[in-house]
């Protein structure tokens, strides 16, 4: 299967990736309210969220993807744009945040519930994504070297950190599963893999 010629253009995948927030700025510049009276800075909280973990996700199944179908021209384009899924994640959990500090009102209303665990693990998987964001540029590849592959590995600890967020916050073990188990079991393919590549014997070699 080939991937249709436009989706190699980054402007047009951006594009794509920009749809879902473009009715939910409209909604928040309108001032648009849902049918049960909230204001649009309550209702977009979930789906912010939900497109974050998705694309998250997206990024993170890219390489397990590729190694579990290397013939596949859908998973080398994964690998190819995963970054921009990466960044749109970042974006997405961005707009999360700021919805979420305009709905709480007050740094007094935000004290007070840190510490509930639905909520400080959603501020740890956004404290995380921050500098895998603002570092998912060639630039910041360039700059940091070696170092920049590190760092992107935190992304495992911001997804822990997400599914419970999402898990705590809407007591919905069901969903936030259904979002995360295709990648914890790419993830468990990954690491069989890679393990069975070190521990493989390797050819003996003549002089």
């Amino acid at each position: 299967m080939t991937m249709p010629s436009a989706l190699q253009s980054r402007y047009v995948l951006w594009f794509i990736l920009a749809i879902p927030a473009m009715p939910m700025l409209a909604s928040l510049v309108s001032g648009g309210m849902d049918d049960e009276g909230r204001a649009a800075t309550e209702y977009l909280l979930h789906p912010t969220g939900e497109f974050a973990a998705r694309f998250m996700i997206i990024a993170m199944a890219a390489t397990p993807l590729r190694m579990l179908f290397p013939a596949s021209r859908i998973t080398r384009w994964l690998v190819k744009y995963r970054r921009e899924f990466g960044v749109a994640a970042f974006l997405y959990a961005t707009l999360h945040t700021l919805l979420y500090v305009i709905d709480m009102e007050t740094l007094t209303a935000m004290l007070g519930e840190v510490t509930a665990l639905g909520i400080w693990t959603g501020w740890l998987a956004m404290i995380i994504f921050v500098p895998l964001g603002l570092t998912s540029n060639n630039v910041s590849v360039r700059a940091l070297g070696t170092r920049w592959k590190s760092l992107q590995r935190f992304v495992y600890a911001a997804a822990i950190a997400t599914l419970v967020h999402w898990i705590f916050v809407h007591n919905n073990l069901g969903a936030a599963l259904v979002h995360f188990a295709p990648l914890a079991a790419l993830e468990t393919y990954r690491i069989w893999r890679n393990a069975s590549r070190v521990n493989s014997p390797q050819p003996e070699t003549t002089s």
